[in-house]
């Protein structure tokens, strides 16, 4: 998606070796305007998959599959990471590290939400090491449920998360694929 490499280079900001900053229109700060053009793509590409429910994770991923939901006319569900008194009690549950936070959550979807007629189609902004996705992925299968796809807004090509989630079969439609970055050079795979 060529808008979304554009506004990567004007607005983003490389930290360190592996740190994207899209703060300002992705994950803090909402374009909701971009956000829309990111859900038609990902509607898009999906058209045929005969999704039934949207899956993602708190809280980054929840702007970019509700809006995405709305092109699909499917309801999003997204796990939470952290228990609350009003979760139910039957749980999925799987264990995800977050290399940009440094820890491990214990991620849940109440057992209400998918079930084994569902086709799931996960969407996340950021795909790296691809725990986030292997997380959701364990869920669905939990659920009986068929995974159709993921979506990911940005895939850091240069770490193993999207070579490991295609190797296991997986349909991977990442929008922007960034090859290498750097504190002065972002390069996209083409």
């Amino acid at each position: 998606m060529q808008r979304l490499k554009e506004k990567i280079i004007k607005e983003g900001s490389v930290q360190g070796s592996n740190i994207l900053k899209v703060d300002n229109f992705l994950n803090h700060q909402i374009d909701v305007s971009f956000l829309n053009e990111i859900g038609r793509e990902f509607a898009r590409r999906f058209q045929d998959a005969g999704i039934s429910k949207i899956l993602t994770i708190e809280a980054s991923g929840i702007a970019v599959a509700a809006i995405t939901a709305q092109y699909i006319k499917v309801p999003v569900v997204f796990a939470k990471k952290t228990e609350s008194k009003n979760l139910d009690q039957n749980l999925y549950q799987s264990e995800v590290f977050s290399f940009t936070k440094g820890k491990t959550y214990q991620i849940m979807v109440s057992s209400k939400y998918l079930d084994n007629n569902d086709r799931i189609l996960i969407i996340d902004d950021f795909l790296a090491n691809g725990r986030a996705a292997l997380g959701l992925k364990e869920i669905v299968e939990q659920a009986g449920a068929e995974l159709v796809g993921i979506g990911i807004v940005i895939e850091k090509g240069f770490q193993p998360g999207g070579a490991i989630l295609r190797e296991a079969g997986i349909r991977v439609e990442s929008l922007a694929i960034i090859k290498t970055m750097s504190a002065g050079e972002i390069v996209f795979e083409k």
